[in-house]
C-alpha cells in the first residue's frame, strides 16, 4: 500500500499502481498539508479514487505536534474524506500524532467504515487499544519503533489483538530502511512468535482491510 499525503503527490502514487500491478494506491490530505489544498481536492480525491477502485483514502488524519496545528480545519477536511471512504467502501490510513482524543471524540460521531481503518505506525497509549479496536481499527508496526530510545512505542504491541496487527515501512519518512523484514523480526519477537507465523496472520489481516472484494 502505497498513501498519498497531498494533491501534488497523488499523481505519483496513480503512476506507481498503473506500472506495478502489486501496488495498491490510497489518496489523502495529510493534516501537514492541508494549507496547500485547492479549492477543487475533494473533487480531484474522488476522481483518482474512481479511477482506482481498489485504492484506499490516505493518509487523512488530526495532528497537535506539528508547528502551528489549525485542529478544526484538521477535523473538517478528516470527516470529509472519512465520510468519503466510508461511503465508497474503501479502506483508511489515519495519522495521528498528539491529537487521540481529539480522534476519539471526532469518531464517535462518524459513520463506522465497514472495511476498518489503519492506525498507522501506532503510537498512541495502550489502555486505548481496547476503544480503537472496538471501533474497527488495524494497528500497524513500525522498524522506527526498534530504534534506541523508542521503548515506550512497542508497549501497545504486546497486546494488540493478532487479528488486527499490520506492518509497515513508513519509509523513507521516518529514516528507516525501506526492507521490511526487520519489522516483522522485531514485532514477532516481541510477540514471542515466529516470523513465519507473523507474516501469516499479517497477510490475512491485511487482505481484510485492504484487499478488494476481500470477505472482512
Amino acid at each position: 500500500m502505497v498513501n498519498g499525503t497531498t494533491e501534488a503527490d497523488w499523481p505519483a502514487v496513480a503512476e506507481l499502481a498503473t506500472q506495478h500491478e502489486w501496488i495498491l494506491p490510497s489518496f489523502g490530505l495529510h493534516p501537514w498539508y492541508l494549507r496547500q489544498r485547492t479549492p477543487q481536492w475533494e473533487e480531484t480525491l474522488r476522481e483518482f479514487l474512481t479511477r482506482f477502485p481498489q485504492s484506499g483514502v490516505g493518509e487523512i488524519g488530526l495532528d497537535r505536534w506539528m508547528e502551528n496545528p489549525d485542529l478544526e480545519d484538521q477535523k473538517s477536511v478528516f470527516e470529509t474524506q472519512w465520510r468519503l471512504a466510508v461511503a465508497l467502501d474503501r479502506p483508511i490510513t489515519v495519522h495521528c500524532l498528539r491529537a487521540w482524543g481529539a480522534l476519539d471524540e471526532l469518531l464517535s460521531t462518524l459513520p463506522s467504515p465497514g472495511r476498518g481503518f489503519l492506525l498507522h505506525a501506532y503510537g498512541g497509549p495502550a489502555e486505548m487499544v481496547k476503544r480503537w479496536t472496538s471501533l474497527g481499527a488495524y494497528f500497524s508496526f513500525s522498524p522506527s519503533f526498534l530504534l534506541p530510545g523508542r521503548e515506550r512505542k512497542l508497549e501497545p504491541f504486546r497486546i494488540i489483538p493478532a487479528n488486527r496487527l499490520l506492518v509497515e515501512t513508513d519509509a523513507p519518512s521516518m529514516g528507516v530502511p525501506l526492507d521490511i523484514i526487520p519489522a516483522y523480526e522485531g514485532l514477532a519477537a516481541l510477540r514471542g512468535c515466529t516470523v513465519d507465523e507473523l507474516k501469516e496472520q499479517v497477510a490475512i489481516n491485511f487482505r481484510r482491510l485492504f484487499a478488494s472484494g476481500a470477505a472482512r
